[in-house]
Order: C-alpha cells, then sequence, then structure tokens
C-alpha cells in the first residue's frame, strides 16, 4: 500500500522544475549577483552602494586588463587556427585509413587525459632555459643554442600556445574524423570517378560539408581561450611581468589576492559579455538553419 501511495505522488514534471530551479537559483542567481557586485564599491565584503558603471570605467583603463585582453586575442587567433589545422591534418591522415589506427590515435588522444595543469607544468619543465630542452642541446655540445621563450616576454605568450594545441589537438581529430567517416560512401565513389584530386576534394567538397562541425569545434576552443587560467598559471603564473596575462587569470587576483571584488565583478561580466557576443554567430546560424 505504501508502494502504490508513492508511485501514485511521484510526479517527474516536478523534478524537472525542482532541477531548474536548483540551477536558477545557483547559476542565474550568481551571476545576477556577481553582476549587481560590479556596480558597487565592494573590496574584501560586499558593499551594496549602488555606484553605477565606475568600476567598468576602472577596467577598461586598467593597463594589465587591456594587456591580458590583447594576450587573449594574441593567444587565441594562433590557438584555434594552429588546433584546428593540426587536428584536421592528423584526422585526414586517420580518415586514410592506416595502419595501426587505433594506436595513433590512442597517442594524440592521450594529451586530453592529462589536466592542463600537468600540461602546463610538462611544458614549463620541457621549455625550461636550464633543465629543459635549451639545457639538453647545450648539455650536448651545441653551447650557442637558444631556447628560452619561456623567460622572453616577447614570446613567453607562443609557448602557451604550443602547450594549447598539444593538449586540444587530439579532441579536435576526433570530432573532425568523426565527421569525415559520415561522408557518403556514393560521394566518394563520385570524386575518384572524377578523378579530383585527394587535397582538392577535401578543401572544396567534403569540408565545406562539414561546416556544422567544424563551427563546434571552434566554439569548444573558443570556450578554451576566454576560461584559459589552468595553463597560465601552470607554465607562467601570468608572467615574465603580465606578458601572458589573461582575463580569467586577472579576475581571480582580483577576487582573491587584490581583494577588490567589485573590479573582479566587472572584469567576470565583460567575459561573460564577450563569451556570448561570440557565440552569438554561431547560434543564430543554428537558428536559421532549424528553421
Amino acid at each position: 500500500m505504501r508502494i502504490w501511495l508513492h508511485r501514485q505522488t511521484f510526479r517527474p514534471d516536478m523534478t524537472v522544475v525542482f532541477f531548474f530551479g536548483i540551477v536558477a537559483v545557483f547559476f542565474y542567481g550568481s551571476i545576477l549577483w556577481t553582476g549587481y557586485m560590479s556596480l558597487t564599491r565592494s573590496t574584501l565584503m560586499p558593499n551594496y552602494n549602488f555606484v553605477g558603471f565606475d568600476q567598468y570605467i576602472k577596467l577598461f583603463t586598467n593597463h594589465r586588463w587591456l594587456v591580458s585582453c590583447l594576450n587573449m586575442v594574441i593567444f587565441g587567433v594562433l590557438y584555434i587556427v594552429g588546433t584546428l589545422a593540426f587536428g584536421t591534418l592528423i584526422a585526414v591522415f586517420a580518415d586514410r585509413r592506416i595502419r595501426a589506427e587505433s594506436l595513433f590515435r590512442t597517442i594524440f588522444l592521450y594529451p586530453l587525459a592529462v589536466s592542463l595543469i600537468v600540461t602546463g607544468l610538462s611544458w614549463r619543465w620541457v621549455l625550461d632555459p636550464v633543465n629543459g630542452l635549451q639545457g639538453l642541446v647545450r648539455g650536448m655540445g651545441w653551447e650557442n643554442f637558444s631556447f628560452d621563450w619561456l623567460t622572453d616576454p616577447d614570446r613567453a605568450i607562443y609557448t602557451l600556445v604550443i602547450a594549447g594545441i598539444w593538449h586540444s589537438a587530439g579532441l579536435i581529430m576526433v570530432i573532425i574524423l568523426a565527421g569525415l567517416r559520415g561522408v557518403d560512401e556514393d560521394l566518394w565513389k563520385a570524386i575518384r570517378m572524377e578523378g579530383i584530386p585527394l587535397w582538392r576534394a577535401y578543401l572544396q567538397v567534403i569540408f565545406p560539408g562539414m561546416r556544422p562541425v567544424v563551427a563546434s569545434c571552434v566554439v569548444l576552443l573558443m570556450s578554451d581561450v576566454i576560461r584559459g587560467y589552468d595553463l597560465v598559471i601552470a607554465m607562467t603564473k601570468g608572467g615574465p611581468g603580465i606578458a601572458t596575462e589573461m582575463p580569467a587569470k586577472f579576475a581571480v587576483d582580483y577576487y582573491f589576492a587584490r581583494v577588490n571584488l567589485g573590479l573582479a565583478s566587472a572584469a567576470s561580466i565583460a567575459m561573460l559579455v564577450l563569451s556570448l557576443l561570440l557565440l552569438a554567430p554561431y547560434f543564430y546560424s543554428e537558428f536559421r538553419r532549424r528553421t
């Protein structure tokens, strides 16, 4: 009887409402709270006195914030283009049914099993001027060999790009390879009958038909760029100086190290707005495609 009553009173729709209620309170509620904090003079503790857009004015006149945004653009462009190019290239090789394909995929997927912290620490050791690649080559007799990008303010940002591509290329390979394996075999037969070179077939026939797949890859990579924090902390900690500073690190530093809740909240909201602006074309194209 008790079990029967329990089954009668259980309503799946109430479970869904309860779940979305929790999401609304803890996720969207925290966004709204952060947005309001960005409009106050909050420092160590919240201050609910409204001051308008003062924190945003301070933010966009802050040299460190402007440098971090420029670094994000440089890193983002090189990271997205490099990861897409390298991931697509190895996906094409895998699509040709090479020998030991499973081993090949495993090698390039392995970095995904490692956290970005471990990735950053590993590359930091490899690129260390004393104990890394430079020290190894000099120890072999090439005393004039130099690869000190990690400590060079003008080149340190590129070490993040190298590590990021190494970490994410495997994911792009899997996504692109799945799209390639979904190409109709009749299309490949037509390409072979027409005698179209393989490189031209991929560039002019296959990849144009995989735009949604490529767009999904770009969205995933853009999210990595915007929330890039772990890799920066593990490899350079934003240095030398602020040469590799990123917006996410800026926000975290002002939240916890400089205890400026108002400015950190303004930085967080600015990152959220930037994310929405970058993702808007993708969602718009998806909406148009489905309608």
